[in-house]
């Protein structure tokens, strides 16, 4: 079971950096490079995102996997939001943060069957 986890968390590094990295590093070059550059990050987060889901989905529903995976976003994106953009975390990113926890333990407290 926390091979996934482990497996997702590689991957929403991956996926931050694809996604808001080129903020930050490629922010004058051609719209095309940061697109190039976005793209081929984003291969070898989907090179973790697959294996997790495959792996993840003899643990988990798929609505749990859902879930993971945004929680797991979270706190990907407030480390990087913080240690590498610099950009503190504010008290509504903290409220949105409890209510996705709110969203875990009602996806995760629900009786499923594998």
């Amino acid at each position: 079971m926390l091979q996934p986890i482990v497996l997702l968390m590689i991957s929403n590094v991956f996926m931050t950096f694809a996604w808001y990295g080129h903020l930050k590093d490629l922010k004058t070059a051609p719209l095309w490079v940061a697109i190039g550059v976005s793209w081929a990050i984003a291969f070898f987060e989907y090179c973790f995102q697959v294996p997790a889901n495959r792996l993840g989905n003899a643990y988990f529903s798929l609505p749990q996997l859902k879930v993971l995976q945004e929680i797991i976003t979270m706190v990907i994106f407030a480390g990087f939001s913080v240690i590498y953009m610099k950009v503190p975390i504010t008290r509504n990113y903290m409220v949105a943060a409890m209510l996705l926890a709110g969203a875990a333990y009602l996806i995760f407290s629900e009786n499923q069957t594998r």
